[in-house]
């Protein structure tokens, strides 16, 4: 795994800084797939903050709708609103929930409930296709999250159409909120059933910047396919205390002290970097 840069050290202030204001929210979920969500909005997507709806845009779904917290920050980051809204998260009236809403400007789908995100990204995919419009779509799940039936489904759906501008990108940190996937539904062999339900396959480091621009950039892995790219990642990223650690799936709240030690973890982080 790559060491963490300067710019994902700030991302994460920023995220934490959110859950401790909110007193609640899925960190580590978060924390896995901020430089996945990072590349796409820096180099890759094709995407207008001053004007969201544009038709020409590519579309990009956080199917595992928990984890937002990362989508938030990087929104408000490339000024699709005002990075002071942060603070608002999971505040009563707020536009940035426990999950994507379709109210809050630069989120494509109302997600959480999982599984159901690439379904959602297909049927963009071939509207898109049937509208003649060349935007690509890109659709983020959680590995655990695939023990879903409709994740493979849709996977069927998007091979028999050759939907070759739609991705699939699996947050493969390996931990679902009880414990580790392997052990509470077993997914490998995982790229081959991603293969065998006609997609094509590339697995990469989920943290490292470089390796996700390339792989993103030689998109679609094979004409006339779908593809499939699973990163695998750590969850609870860039705080020791928080990486691989279950009990940090959903904290309900921080108290100073945790929050001080957090931030500890992270300045640790960043003279490693």
């Amino acid at each position: 795994m790559k060491l963490l840069d300067a710019r994902s050290l700030t991302l994460r202030r920023q995220m934490l800084d959110a859950l401790y204001d909110a007193g609640r929210g899925h960190l580590p979920s978060a924390l896995s797939c901020l430089e996945i969500v990072r590349v796409l909005y820096d180099k890759i997507l094709r995407v207008r903050p001053a004007e969201p709806a544009w038709p020409e845009r590519d579309r990009f779904i956080l199917s595992k709708g928990h984890g937002c917290l990362a989508l938030y920050t990087i929104l408000a980051d490339k000024n699709f609103f005002p990075k002071e809204e942060l603070s608002s998260f999971c505040a009563f009236g707020s536009r940035l929930g426990g999950h994507p809403e379709r109210l809050l400007p630069g989120v494509e789908a109302a997600t959480g409930s999982l599984g159901h995100g690439p379904s959602l990204g297909i049927g963009m995919a071939l509207a898109l296709r049937l509208n003649t419009n060349s935007s690509r779509v890109f659709v983020l799940c959680g590995d655990g999250e695939t023990n879903e039936g409709s994740v493979w489904e849709a996977c069927l759906s998007a091979a028999m159409h050759g939907l070759d501008t739609f991705t699939l990108i699996i947050d493969r940190n390996g931990q679902q909120s009880w414990d580790d996937t392997e052990k509470i539904l077993p997914l490998e062999p995982y790229a081959e059933k991603f293969r065998a339900f006609g997609f094509n396959v590339l697995e990469l480091d989920g943290h490292d910047l470089a390796a996700l621009e390339q792989a993103f950039s030689t998109l679609p892995l094979e004409s006339g396919k779908p593809s499939c790219l699973i990163c695998h990642t750590v969850k609870g990223k860039g705080f020791p205390t928080m990486e691989r650690n279950l009990a940090w799936h959903h904290k309900t709240k921080l108290n100073e002290t945790e929050y001080t030690c957090l931030l500890a973890d992270l300045e640790t982080a960043g003279r490693k970097a």
